[in-house]
C-alpha cells in the first residue's frame, strides 16, 4: 500500500506555523555549521544560544526566545564555565542547558533528545557539537549513503517536533572551488540537511571570520 494524498486533500490540510528561530537565518529543521578546527565555532555557537535563549537580537535578525540545548561534547563543565564566563560574565539565563555528554544515534540520542523536550516543551534550538561525537563508529560510515542517513535522522526529529538542530562539523583541508564543497565527508551530509553555515578565515593569522550561508527555501 502507497500512502497518498490529492491536491484538494493536501490543500485543506492546516499545519501549525514554525516561527524562525532567528529570522532570515535559521528555522525548525537541520542545517549543518561547519569551519575548519581552532576557528572560533564553540565561541560562535555559545553566542549564538546565549541570543537565542535570551531573545536578544544578533547581528541584526530578531530572534525568537526560546529555551536552548547545547550538547558540548568535545567540552567539560570547568572548559565550559571558563568559555561562557569569559564571553558572558556574570550573565546568566535560565533557558539554556547543556550537556558534555550524550549517546549516539542509533544508540540512544533520539530518547535522550525526547526526554528533554518533554520536561522542555518550548525548545527552539538544539546544538550538536560535534557530528562527530554521535555518529556511529566503523562500517561505511563515510560513504554517501552513510552520511545521508545520519542527518535523515536528525532531520525527521527536527521536523516531527519544529525545532531547529544545529550540527557542528568541520571542513576538509584540500582546496574547493566552492565554499560548501569544503565540508568534510560526501555530499551525503549537505543535500540532507536544509541548510549549512560554513565559518573560515581568509588567512589563518587574521582575526577576522566570515559566515557564508546557504538553505532550501523556508
Amino acid at each position: 500500500y502507497l500512502p497518498t494524498v490529492s491536491m484538494n486533500d493536501l490543500y485543506e490540510q492546516v499545519f501549525p506555523g514554525r516561527p524562525p528561530v532567528i529570522d532570515g537565518l535559521l528555522y525548525a529543521g537541520t542545517y549543518l555549521f561547519v569551519g575548519a578546527p581552532k576557528v572560533g565555532k564553540s565561541f560562535l555557537m555559545a553566542q549564538l544560544a546565549y541570543h537565542v535563549s535570551m531573545g536578544i537580537p544578533l547581528w541584526g535578525y530578531a530572534v525568537n526566545r526560546g529555551t536552548v540545548l547545547y550538547l558540548a561534547l568535545e567540552d567539560d563543565h570547568r572548559r565550559l564555565q571558563d568559555r561562557l564566563y569569559r564571553m558572558f560574565g556574570e550573565n546568566s539565563t535560565e533557558n539554556l542547558y547543556f550537556a558534555v555528554y550524550a549517546k549516539q544515534l542509533n544508540k540512544g540520542l533520539e530518547t535522550q533528545l525526547k526526554g528533554f523536550m518533554r520536561e522542555h516543551p518550548d525548545t527552539r534550538l538544539i546544538i550538536i557539537d560535534t557530528l562527530q561525537k554521535v555518529r556511529e563508529v566503523g562500517g561505511d560510515r563515510y560513504s554517501y549513503s552513510s552520511d545521508y542517513e545520519v542527518i535523515g535522522k536528525l532531520k525527521q526529529f527536527a521536523d516531527r517536533h519544529g525545532v531547529c538542530i544545529l550540527i557542528v562539523h568541520h571542513t576538509r583541508k584540500q582546496p574547493a572551488g566552492d565554499s560548501f564543497e569544503k565540508i568534510s565527508g560526501t555530499t551525503g551530509l549537505s543535500g540532507c540537511a536544509d541548510g549549512a553555515l560554513i565559518m573560515q578565515k581568509e588567512k589563518r593569522t587574521d582575526g577576522k571570520a566570515t559566515l557564508e550561508i546557504s538553505g532550501r527555501d523556508q
